[in-house]
């Protein structure tokens, strides 16, 4: 199990100066930053190439979910960009998947199991029966096998995952909030200390940190949580 904990600031903005103003404000402490629908659908490549002038790392969140060969077209663009890392649907199914990772060479590939916004409730009416752990499970398997680098859930469902995927799998967490933050619309939500302890790789966190008067602030109140986080038992 990794013990090293990587914090992922979402750059869930509209605007360029909301951008820099936030690479301007983090550079030192934090070095790896998403990119999703709301900043890519806004200014594409323009975004990402801020995040590298800045000295930083782009995970390029765009959830792709399609046919395999467009998927696998998407992938090759994303690497053109020079991206770290870049997710998929873990529920676009075996094909796609298999022709995402075949893609060389490639930024990482972090497959979505279930949104971190939904609960079994929500899976439910979607897919009668469907409850989130077994289909995380499932989906994560898959992935694991068609040859994805990360898993993107819950650090709720990382226990179940590591006894399922074994001890090297690496995680990928949203829905991370500091004690005392709003949950938004997140449902199944951490720590950033529980995380930590759970020996999860990544996790991601935006609007405790960026829409704070004091993004650095609570950057580092959240590194300085992770790095002092005690190991729990997976």
């Amino acid at each position: 199990m990794s013990t090293s904990t990587e914090l992922i600031v979402a750059l869930d903005v509209s605007s360029i100066a909301e951008v820099e103003a936030l690479l301007f404000k983090l550079r030192g402490s934090v070095t790896l930053f998403k990119v999703g629908l709301q900043l890519f659908t806004a200014h594409g490549k323009r975004a990402v190439d801020l995040v590298h002038r800045a000295g930083g790392r782009v995970f390029l969140d765009l959830k792709l979910h399609d046919i395999p060969q467009t998927v696998a077209h998407a992938v090759r663009e994303a690497q053109r960009l020079g991206v770290h890392s870049l997710s998929v649907h873990l529920s676009s199914g075996r094909d796609v998947l298999e022709a995402a990772a075949a893609v060389h060479p490639r930024p990482k590939l972090w497959g979505v199991t279930v949104l971190t916004s939904l609960s079994s409730s929500d899976l439910e009416a979607i897919h009668p029966g469907a409850s989130v752990d077994p289909t995380v499970e499932r989906l994560a398997a898959l992935g694991t096998r068609c040859g994805i680098d990360a898993v993107i859930c819950s650090g709720k469902e990382v226990p179940m995952l590591r006894k399922a995927l074994g001890a090297e799998a690496t995680f990928v967490t949203p829905g991370i909030r500091p004690a005392g933050s709003a949950v938004n619309d997140q449902k199944r939500v951490l720590t950033p200390g529980e995380a930590a302890g759970l020996g999860i790789r990544y996790i991601v966190v935006g609007r405790p940190i960026t829409h704070d008067a004091d993004p650095l602030a609570v950057a580092q109140a959240i590194l300085t949580e992770i790095k002092n986080a005690a190991p729990r038992a997976a």
